[in-house]
């Protein structure tokens, strides 16, 4: 079978940023017209709506189209999640794992819906401060859970690349709702279990 690509992409959008992508390369002293910089401006075009693409998408809609009627109330972990996402303040990406833990309230949802509630906020114009709260917040909505907890560690290729450039440098971010907030044995525990290697 021949290759097919399936990415659908604003006709508007990708004409319009790949004029801006063009006269960037321009301003930097480039040749915009040299073989490998031709397509350049399009592939940065798709690239970039590809990777702000959660604009587009609903968290609150994801989790509750696999919404199951449960009665459990024990914590549900899903931890290291990978997340892709770009820095809003020199649009550099940024990229690491997030851990998200909920206790249910009659409600569970597919396991898989956590980790696109997670691209849905990370393939946006980001600071991962916000990106965890926002990951909660559509999960607390959703779910209605007893706590729902979420930590993220990252590294910021715009603390690696330039600036400072502390190659070495992890940012660890975290949002307690609920249980996870006022009890701090819950807390505890879930902090332990994401810090484990169980296998």
């Amino acid at each position: 079978m021949a290759y097919r690509k399936t990415e659908e992409y604003d006709e508007r959008v990708t004409e319009g940023l790949m004029k801006s992508y063009k006269d960037a390369l321009q301003l930097l002293g480039e040749d915009s017209e040299r073989e490998g910089l031709l397509k350049t401006p399009e592939r940065m075009a798709k690239a970039m709506q590809y990777l702000t693409q959660g604009y587009e998408l609903n968290a609150v809609d994801i989790l509750n189209s696999a919404k199951f009627k449960e009665d459990v109330s024990e914590m549900v972990i899903v931890k290291d999640i990978e997340l892709y996402s770009m820095c809003e303040h020199h649009m550099l990406p940024f990229f690491g794992k997030a851990h998200i833990a909920y206790i249910p309230n009659g409600y569970i949802t597919g396991l898989s819906k956590l980790g696109r509630v997670v691209d849905v906020f990370a393939r946006r114009l980001q600071v991962q401060e916000r990106l965890t709260t926002q990951i909660l917040g559509a999960i607390k909505e959703a779910l209605n859970p007893l706590g729902v907890a979420v930590v993220i560690e990252a590294k910021h290729l715009c603390m690696m690349m330039r600036g400072v450039q502390k190659q070495n440098s992890v940012t660890t971010t975290s949002a307690f709702d609920g249980e996870f907030l006022h009890n701090h044995i819950t807390r505890n525990e879930f902090l332990k279990l994401i810090a484990s290697d169980l296998s």
